[in-house]
């Protein structure tokens, strides 16, 4: 069991339960929060796939480099 088994009404239920606990006025804030947070996590996420990416290209190109030398020197 999962959080993908939830369903609609444990959903219902969970944001009820934070409506009463956080009230309507301090639920924005904490969804905004998480939000921010979420975006932030996925950027670093995104910048260290794209590092790792570019390295091991540059790594490939070194390589390639290396291997082939050239002619004439």
């Amino acid at each position: 069991m999962g959080i993908g088994s939830i369903g609609v009404p444990g959903l219902i239920l969970i944001i009820i339960i934070a409506l009463i606990i956080f009230g309507p006025k301090k639920l924005p804030e904490i969804g905004k929060a998480a939000g921010q947070t979420l975006r932030e996590f996925k950027n670093s996420a995104n910048d260290l796939m794209s590092d790792d990416e570019t390295n091991s290209k540059e790594k490939k190109d070194v390589k390639e480099d290396t291997s082939n030398p050239k002619e004439g020197k």
